[in-house]
């Protein structure tokens, strides 16, 4: 097969923000990778990532002001989950993970995870390659098996084109979250009949949202993003109480100009002008979601 694009590192000097950041703040969504012969990559994954190991996460959060941070297994990865439990093991007070597992997962290897930190699995529903499920029945049955931990499901998937995203939240029986926003193009979100659906699921309770990746939805190739204020301002007003930040770093596949991530967590000043809900957001929203200690 032909090599797995590279990707652009991120910025590896990030500066404080202006905004001020709460203690105990929470990066709600990252990855780590690397060393790549200590953790190596699936061969039929979609990308290769930079070495961003976590002396550089923990780096990159000493600069914000972070003091929590929650480890997403990428799909490079695939199953194995090495490199995120190794990286909540640094610091297994300020640290939780995301992992991703198969239908097959036995009962002993979900004791291990949530030992581990781990408090919810991923379902990739744009890129289905590392992470398996037959079936929604199948995720259903594997859903209820991880709910005694109080673990969630987290979802990549653009809600405003998945029916199968509907299905999921209304049959699964653990909360499920939704990165990026929705993973929609902010420019249509809001008008969209999809979006508004999906709108609707949070408004009920019914799913978590994280304010990540606005790179990724945005029409502008670099910050500040201006046509993501909108789209922020409506997810934060739907559903305050489920609503979290993180970072996406190191910003994998990203299509624009890097951006530095000092200024990346400014934006949420612009999002989120109310400090208190900020506060929220940041602090309050992950403690009840990942399970963090007072």
């Amino acid at each position: 097969m032909s090599e797995a694009p590279f990707c652009a590192a991120p910025d590896r000097a990030p500066r404080s923000p202006a905004l001020a950041v709460p203690p105990l703040a929470c990066d709600s969504h990252l990855h780590v990778f690397g060393p790549a012969p200590r953790y190596p990559y699936q061969a039929t994954r979609g990308y290769t990532p930079p070495d961003s190991p976590v002396p550089e996460m923990q780096a990159l959060h000493r600069a914000l002001g972070i003091g929590r941070a929650v480890l997403v297994q990428a799909s490079v990865h695939g199953t194995d989950n090495s490199a995120i439990l190794d990286a909540v093991a640094a610091d297994p007070t300020r640290y939780r993970a995301i992992a991703s597992v198969g239908e097959d997962v036995t009962d002993a290897e979900l004791e291990r995870l949530h030992a581990g930190g781990v408090r919810g699995f991923r379902v990739n529903l744009v890129d289905k390659g590392g992470m398996p499920f037959r079936s929604l029945s199948a995720l259903s049955e594997v859903a209820e098996r991880v709910r005694p931990f109080g673990w969630h499901a987290e979802l990549l998937v653009h809600v405003h084109e998945s029916d199968e995203f509907r299905q999921i939240v209304r049959r699964l029986p653990i909360p499920v979250c939704v990165g990026h926003l929705g993973y929609t193009k902010a420019g249509i979100a809001l008008e969209n009949a999809g979006y508004r659906e999906f709108l609707a699921l949070l408004r009920d309770g019914r799913c978590w949202v994280k304010l990540t990746g606005p790179y990724r939805i945005s029409a502008a190739d670099r910050a500040p993003y201006a046509d993501v204020v909108p789209l922020a301002r409506a997810v934060v007003a739907t559903a305050p109480d489920r609503v979290v930040w993180g970072s996406d770093w190191p910003h994998v596949m990203l299509k624009g100009v890097m951006p530095n991530d000092g200024d990346l967590l400014d934006l949420l000043g612009d999002w989120v002008p109310d400090a208190a809900l900020r506060h929220r957001i940041l602090v309050d929203n992950p403690a009840t979601l990942y399970g963090f200690e007072p």
